[in-house]
């Protein structure tokens, strides 16, 4: 009894201010205090929460790291995967590198300002299945694009159309660097003035600060074999095993009817029946051409 009255005592003590106001006003105001600075705290977590997860989309990036081999490839650069990767890359906007290839300063001293190009296969019996992977240098995964898939029966060109496909879903991100945000840096690796080039099957370039360019420009091209579209944000482009674009599809008012062209030639290309078909005039005479197109 005498221990409970003692803090009964201690609490009114406590409790009163100097004007006589009950303990309890002081509980409540404490209680109130105390729920408004953990709701303060609760969100001041949530914006640094979400100001983190703005520092990790595909626009905090300039640069791209293409692996030599992928995981299911028995040798480098196997069917030409990986410098149709780069490319690929390059044509989205990216500067990309092979992972022999000699880089610029900034990239050679801190790979964490830079993305890793992955690409995955699903086995199955009678289709390719591949998936473009990005990742950061912690291995956060930033973009996991749809499987590409091919039903071609010979190696080289199963690989090289689903891999195409795989692509497919990264020309529809909407990527644009941003230089104001800056990618996570991670410990640079130390003053390298340049990455020294590794011995490979795919020689290197030379010592740039530029990479190669992907050849995707409008230049007289001719169109053979099998094409296959690329979504862009007007239409499609055509591209071949190179790859190199071959032909610009424009969209209209009507379904499976395109405004082409490819910078030695300009039509139209559309569906009749199951057949594509690519008319244009040469010297004032209409040619027409049939083209082998995967969509």
């Amino acid at each position: 009894m005498t221990v409970m009255f003692t803090i009964t005592g201690c609490y009114r003590a406590v409790g009163q201010n100097s004007i006589g106001a009950p303990g309890a006003d002081f509980f409540h105001k404490f209680v109130a205090t105390t729920v408004y600075m953990k709701s303060f705290a609760t969100s001041l977590l949530l914006l640094l929460t979400i100001a983190g997860y703005s520092q990790t989309t595909l626009n905090n990036y300039k640069y791209v790291i293409v692996p030599m081999q992928f995981p299911f490839s028995h040798e480098q650069n196997e069917y030409g995967l990986n410098t149709a990767a780069k490319q690929f890359l390059q044509q989205k906007g990216f500067i990309a590198y092979l992972e022999n290839e000699s880089m610029p300063l900034e990239l050679a001293a801190n790979k964490c300002i830079a993305l890793k190009a992955e690409v995955t296969q699903k086995k199955n019996l009678f289709v390719t299945n591949l998936t473009l992977v990005l990742k950061n240098c912690q291995g956060d995964i930033l973009f996991k694009g749809k499987e590409g898939k091919s039903r071609e029966k010979d190696f080289g060109p199963a690989y090289q159309e689903a891999l195409i496909n795989a692509f497919s879903s990264l020309q529809e991100y909407p990527y644009h660097y941003d230089s104001t945000a800056v990618a996570p840096a991670g410990a640079p690796s130390g003053n390298v003035a340049v990455a020294p080039a590794a011995q490979g099957n795919v020689s290197a370039n030379p010592a740039s600060s530029a990479p190669t360019a992907a050849v995707v420009s409008d230049t007289p091209v001719e169109i053979t074999g099998t094409l296959y579209a690329q979504a862009i944000p007007n239409g499609y482009q055509l591209i071949d095993l190179s790859p190199k674009k071959v032909l610009t599809l424009l969209k209209t008012s009507v379904p499976d009817y395109f405004i082409a062209g490819n910078g030695s030639a300009n039509g139209i290309v559309f569906k009749k029946g199951s057949d594509w078909f690519f008319e244009y005039y040469k010297d004032n005479k209409l040619v027409s051409k049939k083209l082998d197109v995967k969509f």
